[in-house]
């Protein structure tokens, strides 16, 4: 949560640390009560405070709710009401943190930006460069695929080059209280509370059929909106005469019938596809590789990364075929391409290809 800002040597820009002037900022991109204790911003700045009191690093603060709402939250709604499901957390880089919060970091006399994203960049005849993470497990730049040159240019990510471990380690070695604090996970504006309670507060519900592949309805849902491609946990589907005992699982949506797809059993091969559709590709270079291409790509965070074969479409966006049929592939969700450690960039996914 803290954001620290180069400075062009301004007055109150804090001590110099190796021979580079710091302060701090804390964003706030979500209006929630401070005691509600999913979203707990209080806490996070009162950790801020006390870390940069330790440090001598001065501390401010900036809210960005209305932008958040505008820029982020507005799409992430209609994605759901399309059916899709969307990743705000890569619309929130793209937008606010290397957006809004860049130019007001700008505005301060700040040179750039560094946050605590697990990734790194290079400079080098073809401008910036996005690569992954030393650190595998803790990689981010799925989510940075948006970022641009001049984006790029004015961000700094020094734990790119660290473990979580050493991260911690120092941490603790200087005295700081947030060395064992849990990771953050899930959406931001999200925390840790029920996802489909949340989204209830914003959609209203639309129940439909469950339907399995050949036209059988199992089961009501609740409302398209509220359910993800490969999902297992809250189908409510309760044991059936003659049936499988295997699980059931979420394998596609109709919103034009309003229909929910579920199948039997995680190899289900409704739950694969050879490839997929997408919309118009962010490259980070600014400008497409030579195409057709062979590289890799991942569909979810944390996914090892796939070999696959990237075409051009006439709108812009792609089609990727992999070498191996991949699970889940979900619409409104985004895939990201890398060549060894350079991340090229990425597109949200419009469609998987069976």
């Amino acid at each position: 949560r803290i954001r620290a800002g180069q400075a062009r040597g301004r007055s109150g820009a804090g001590p110099a640390i190796q021979g580079t002037a710091v302060r701090a900022l804390f964003m706030k991109n979500w209006d929630e009560d401070d005691s509600d204790q999913h979203c707990p911003a209080a806490r996070d700045l009162a950790d801020a405070r006390e870390v940069c009191a330790r440090l001598g690093v001065p501390l401010g603060t900036v809210n960005f709710s209305h932008e958040y709402w505008e820029r982020v939250f507005q799409g992430f709604l209609d994605e759901h009401r399309r059916g899709r499901t969307p990743n705000p957390d890569v619309v929130c880089n793209q937008q606010l943190k290397f957006g809004a919060f860049l130019d007001y970091a700008g505005d301060l006399g700040a040179s750039c930006i560094a946050t605590g994203h697990y990734a790194r960049t290079a400079h080098g005849q073809r401008g910036w460069q996005l690569l992954r993470a030393r650190d595998e497990d803790k990689d981010q730049s799925y989510f940075l695929h948006r970022l641009d040159q001049d984006q790029l240019a004015r961000a700094r990510f020094p734990l790119g080059e660290l473990d979580k471990s050493q991260v911690r380690r120092a941490a603790r070695d200087a005295g700081l209280a947030v060395h064992a604090k849990k990771d953050s996970t899930g959406i931001c504006f999200i925390g840790e509370r029920p996802f489909a309670d949340f989204l209830a507060r914003y959609l209203p519900g639309q129940p439909g059929e469950m339907r399995t592949p050949e036209g059988a309805c199992v089961a009501t849902h609740r409302g398209l909106a509220f359910y993800t491609i490969g999902q297992r946990q809250g189908l409510g589907i309760g044991g059936r005469a003659n049936a499988r005992a295997e699980p059931w699982y979420v394998a596609g949506k109709d919103p034009a019938c309003n229909v929910l797809q579920v199948v039997q059993g995680r190899d289900h091969p409704a739950l694969y596809a050879r490839g997929l559709r997408s919309e118009a590709v962010h490259w980070i270079a600014g400008h497409a590789p030579d195409l057709p291409l062979a590289c890799h790509a991942r569909i979810r965070h944390r996914q090892p990364l796939q070999a696959c074969r990237i075409s051009a479409l006439a709108d812009g966006g792609a089609q990727v075929l992999f070498v191996e049929p991949q699970w889940a592939v979900t619409p409104g969700q985004s895939v990201v391409f890398y060549h060894e450690q350079i991340c090229l960039g990425g597109a949200v996914i419009d469609a998987a290809l069976r």
